[in-house]
């Protein structure tokens, strides 16, 4: 590709990358990350993709090929390399509260003729082992179940009827208060789109599913239903994927529970969003 044909594409990336940049700069202003700690952590996530990602024949690149490659100066390239793994810790540390909430909307024993999170009772003594208490206990034994409730009633993801039974309010926990949980999701949910993305971009072939559907000229009461819409569609789908994913596979039985298949193990993201805002 010459230097003509080269201009129009690279402008057209550096457009689609101010798109993407600026909801995450905004993040960044209100944590008051500014330009200085924002740069430090641009050359470290540099050197990590280069040395990751554009290795030649899977060696493992010198400081000087990285520096070439990338821009970042040999001597921040040589220090940074020594940091310890920034993405080590990083995993979205799944709450109680949201483990509680998955059960509740896709295990068999929890839920109504017609698929949903059925009330439940309050104590175990009042319906056997179909109870809001043995629910909590059938995730953690380590938290006592009314704590857990009182919790829920002050957040608004439940209610207790006039049966004295709990009501799910919501199918999805979304953390309220728990900056450090948002954060973690944030940094997961965002990452994982935005790398089936570069593949989809770099890679030929076999892409990810990452579609959307948008439209402008709507009104605000048709943007309040196609939301209310989308939230009640996209929660069935991933209720039904996560149901899936909790299966174990068909050849996983053929194997002894304690194997350790190290590399082999997947995981996966999916994820559903719905965004406005003026035409």
């Amino acid at each position: 590709m010459n230097a003509n044909s080269e201009s129009p594409l690279r402008s057209a990336l550096l457009s689609a990358i101010h798109r993407v940049l600026s909801p995450i700069v905004r993040v960044m202003l209100a944590y008051e990350i500014t330009l200085p700690m924002a740069i430090e952590l641009l050359k470290r996530v540099f050197v990590d993709v280069a040395e990751r990602d554009f290795r030649l024949n899977s060696k493992a690149s010198t400081d000087s090929r990285i520096s070439l490659i990338t821009g970042v100066h040999r001597k921040d390239v040589k220090r940074l390399r020594e940091l310890p793994d920034v993405e080590a810790n990083l995993a979205p540390k799944i709450s109680l509260s949201a483990q509680v909430v998955a059960t509740w909307i896709t295990e068999a024993q929890w839920l109504d003729d017609k698929g949903q999170p059925r009330p439940l009772p309050r104590l175990s003594g009042k319906a056997g082992d179909a109870s809001f208490e043995t629910l909590v206990a059938s995730v953690s034994q380590d938290i006592r179940p009314r704590s857990v409730l009182d919790e829920w009633l002050r957040q608004g993801v439940v209610s207790i009827n006039k049966n004295d039974e709990i009501v799910l309010l919501s199918n999805a926990f979304v953390p309220r208060e728990g900056q450090e949980e948002k954060l973690a999701y944030y940094g997961h949910n965002l990452g994982d789109h935005a790398a089936a993305a570069a593949d989809n971009v770099l890679t030929a072939g076999n892409p990810w599913f990452e579609r959307s559907v948008h439209h402008d000229a709507l009104s605000e009461a048709q943007v309040a239903e196609l939301r209310e819409r989308a939230a009640k569609l996209g929660m069935q789908t991933l209720t039904q994927l996560h149901t899936l994913a909790a299966q174990p596979a068909d050849n996983d039985s053929q194997f002894p529970a304690d194997l350790d298949f190290g590399s082999k193990k997947k995981r996966f993201t999916c994820g559903v969003y719905f965004y406005s805002t003026d035409a």
